[in-house]
């Protein structure tokens, strides 16, 4: 099935528009919600398992404290990076997941990159990826489960 958009209501001062082509194809669009979810899913559960493996929590936390964070926030982030990568991994509570996530990206932007400019190659890493990775949560979010989700698995059950 194809979603298009036929005809805007008309007004006075416009005539109706048309798409030429379909704006949406729903036959392919919850695989492509499924590239997105497991591709979020991946980047933070690398993520939060180099934070626990490579740096550490005890040299997360002296991170984040050198960086103006609350030392502490470590302990919290990683487990939500490595669980919430796991549950989009496995498509469980998908929308929920995403938006927790989120505030982690935010303050990694502004935060961390902010000050280090635009590109990711400058040093320190600037704030294009982690910009787009927290728009893509709030994408992911806005989407849902997508295909071959155990959610939605379970909720078709009920």
């Amino acid at each position: 099935m194809k979603l298009t958009i036929r005809d805007l209501p008309q007004t006075a001062q416009t005539r109706p528009l048309r798409l030429a082509k379909p704006t949406i194809d729903l036959d392919t669009a919850p695989y492509a919600i499924l590239v997105l979810r497991m591709s979020l899913g991946v980047l933070f559960l690398a993520h939060g398992l180099l934070k626990l493996l490579v740096f550490t929590l005890p040299g997360t936390a002296q991170f984040f404290a050198s960086v103006g964070l609350p030392g502490f926030m470590a302990y919290l982030v990683v487990p939500m990076e490595i669980g919430g990568g796991l549950l989009l991994i496995a498509g469980l509570y998908t929308r929920w997941v995403a938006l927790a996530l989120f505030p982690i990206l935010l303050v990694a932007t502004f935060t961390v990159h902010g000050a280090n400019g635009w590109q990711f190659s400058n040093k320190g890493g600037g704030w294009e990826f982690p910009a787009f990775f927290a728009i893509a949560t709030i994408v992911q979010f806005l989407l849902g489960d997508g295909a071959y989700a155990v959610g939605s698995l379970w909720s078709r059950r009920r």
